[in-house]
């Protein structure tokens, strides 16, 4: 664990308020670690400090500390500083925590982690802001402001910040919000924080308090977010939809600038890390998760799933399919109804039909697989066809064994294909066969019994 860093003059840190569970959230997990947009919620936070160069970045942490520690060293940045703070007292006093990190002159910015809709951009205006004046806060004008804090202000200047439950009507009126990122100087803030006290309706030392108790001494400037989503935290279920909603739509945004055609931008669901090329075809309902990578020129249709996979130029995914850690070559042609499990592979211009699934298999070029088969660790040669209802049985109970299945090769309908065993290039296997030797190449096999016909008894 990165141990407490003393700032270097000038330069300026980030102290992200990570610590505590919502309520509102009925939930066991720390409310950062929930997730939108494929990452959690604090690790939007971080990355936003780090892209504007900050350094160090110091989470502050309460109960669930090791959970959110755990999440964000797995990243392996080692840049950030861990604080706890015991008891969750309140944004002040959870920012005093740091006082002994951030020991040196200079700018913090001071990050909500559970506001995960923050821009670089944003940040960049908060510290070009601050270091004109004394300070600057981030401010949204929103219809509903609910229950966030509500600033008062002349011009760009801040003038005071107030609470929801601590305001009057003519303060609730008020339609511009604190959205909850500052660049405060330090230690100047620690020293306002020490005038604060938690005579509230909350009982806590509020952060908020302190700016305002500034702004009557300095300019704090008050930076309107163009875009203000950006305002948005997360305390409920609802608001972790609303955001997730937000990130979803900045994605199909994204791809819909680079040339991609998106047919219905409300449905399509988006992980920030997914990659699409152009002139490729999105319809609705479609959900590219994780690290998932489509080609140019492909079409996704409808209700298809797809996580962790990288598909080529030219492949066509029909409906309701659903891929997971998949390797789609060119002109690959996937579905209806189609499952690729994890390590399946498919090689240009293989094609995976209606209720196939596929799981750690390849699948060469040209293949076709079109109804209703089970291919699971196996290797399919090129231009081979996987008739209907065909089975690699892989699974003897203890252990997984590979099916090997030859160039030009046919597998008639209703096979069983009892693994270890390989089909030879060429070879055929007619229908209903339970194949348990391997097949030479060339060579037709027949596994089933001879057909009886027995006459029925009379009535």
């Amino acid at each position: 664990m990165t141990t407490a860093t003393e700032l270097t003059s000038g330069n300026a840190a980030a102290v992200v308020l990570a610590a505590g569970h919502s309520k509102r959230l009925r939930s066991e997990q720390p409310k950062v670690l929930h997730g939108v947009g494929g990452r959690p919620l604090v690790s939007w936070v971080v990355q936003a400090a780090r892209e504007v160069g900050c350094a160090p970045i110091c989470v502050v942490v309460g109960s669930g500390a090791d959970q959110v520690r755990s999440v964000l060293d797995s990243a392996g940045a080692g840049d950030i500083v861990w604080v706890e703070q015991p008891e969750q007292r309140g944004t002040g006093h959870a920012l005093s925590m740091a006082r002994g990190v951030l020991r040196s002159e200079g700018l913090a910015l001071v990050l909500s982690g559970d506001a995960p809709l923050v821009r670089p951009g944003t940040l960049s205006a908060l510290l070009e802001a601050a270091a004109a004046g004394w300070g600057s806060l981030a401010v949204a004008d929103l219809p509903e402001p609910g229950s966030l804090g509500r600033v008062a202000r002349e011009g760009d200047r801040l003038v005071r910040i107030v609470e929801a439950a601590d305001a009057d009507e003519d303060t609730l009126a008020l339609r511009t919000v604190n959205a909850g990122h500052y660049a405060l100087p330090v230690p100047e803030i620690f020293e306002w924080l020490e005038k604060v006290d938690a005579s509230n309706a909350r009982g806590e030392f509020y952060l908020t308090e302190a700016v305002s108790a500034a702004a009557r001494e300095h300019p704090v400037a008050a930076v309107r977010l163009e875009d203000a989503s950006e305002a948005l935290g997360v305390n409920s279920r609802a608001d972790l939809a609303a955001v997730q909603r937000v990130f979803y739509r900045r994605a199909v945004d994204g791809l819909l600038a680079a040339g991609v055609t998106v047919l219905d931008p409300e449905t399509v669901w988006i992980d920030a890390g997914v990659t699409v090329g152009v002139d490729s075809v999105l319809h609705p309902n479609v959900t590219l998760l994780g690290a998932s990578s489509v080609g140019s020129g492909c079409t996704v249709h409808s209700g298809a799933w797809i996580r962790d996979s990288v598909l080529d130029d030219g492949v066509e995914v029909l409906p309701y399919s659903v891929l997971d850690g998949a390797r789609v070559a060119s002109d690959c042609t996937i579905g209806p109804f189609a499952r690729l499990r994890p390590e399946a592979v498919l090689e240009d211009g293989a094609k995976v039909g209606n209720f196939v699934e596929v799981k750690k298999a390849t699948l060469g070029p040209g293949v076709k697989a079109s109804h209703l088969a089970y291919l699971g660790d196996a290797s399919v040669g090129a231009g081979a066809n996987i008739g209907a209802g065909v089975i690699t049985c892989n699974y003897d109970g203890k252990k997984k064994s590979r099916t090997v299945i030859g160039e030009g090769a046919f597998v008639g309908s209703d096979c069983i294909l009892v693994a270890p065993v390989e089909i030879g290039a060429g070879a055929y296997t007619g229908a209903g066969s339970v194949i348990t030797k391997d097949v030479p190449e060339e060579t037709l096999a027949v596994g089933r019994a001879r057909q009886k016909n027995i006459k029925r008894r009379p009535r």
